[in-house]
């Protein structure tokens, strides 16, 4: 069913849901929040954009042109709805194509910034899943993968231009052997944990195409206080 709800944290944002899909979730809050901005960018990408929640909270922290690409029809025509009941036909466009098609028809060194929060899960031949069912898609590496989300943004980046995925701390050796093999260097991580005392169930991380070495760990975040309320650092992306 679908349904519109005012987007985690942003008043004056709406985002266009249907229950029968994959909603979006947390990672798509912390993520636009996590990547560096400054002033000299121009253009901006978000891979597997979903009903547009990362381009979306990324408008409200930049005005420059912001492309999301989403191969799923059905998820594509939830972003388009989204883009239109903000009022952002201007400053963001959203394609309906597969991202590993998308890029080889771009220029090399387009854009300054790429975001994506990718599918966490490997997909074995032996898994027991539906190829094109929308929550496999989402969660499973059938359309797209860690080293092919690399060799895209290798091509895609200007030159120290920046990727921020968010992804699984048990694959964060995975993200950094693929950035390194794209030339992209590793700046910054941040480990996000449910609990203070458990471990971490979230990492974001970001990296600089033909950037320096030398990698920032920043400070944790904590989602949850012991009684299951959200913890004020998180409460400040609700509010």
């Amino acid at each position: 069913m679908k349904v519109i709800n005012y987007l985690l944290g942003y008043k004056d944002l709406k985002i266009v849901q249907d229950n029968e899909m994959f909603n979006f979730s947390l990672d798509s809050v912390l993520l636009p929040n996590f990547v560096t901005i400054n002033k000299k960018i121009n253009k901006i990408l978000d891979i597997g954009c979903g009903n547009a929640p990362i381009p979306l909270i990324l408008s409200t922290k930049t005005n420059v042109h912001i492309t999301g690409v989403e191969i799923q029809k059905d998820v594509f025509l939830l972003a388009k709805e989204s883009i239109k009941i903000n009022n952002k036909e201007d400053q963001i466009t959203i394609i309906n194509e597969d991202i590993n098609d998308y890029y080889k028809k771009e220029e090399t060194d387009t854009f300054d910034i790429i975001t994506c929060n990718p599918p966490f899960f490997k997909y074995i031949e032996s898994s027991n899943i539906n190829k094109n069912d929308y929550k496999t898609i989402a969660r499973h590496e059938v359309k797209l993968n860690l080293s092919e989300l690399f060799t895209i943004a290798k091509k895609l980046l200007k030159n120290n231009g920046v990727i921020a995925i968010v992804h699984r701390p048990e694959r964060f050796i995975e993200v950094v052997e693929e950035m390194k093999k794209n030339n992209i260097e590793p700046k910054r991580v941040q480990f996000v944990y449910p609990k203070k005392n458990m471990e971490a169930n979230i990492m974001l991380i970001e990296g600089s195409k033909n950037g320096n070495p030398g990698l920032k760990i920043l400070p944790p975040i904590y989602t949850h206080l012991d009684n299951g309320d959200y913890t004020e650092e998180v409460k400040k992306y609700f509010e």
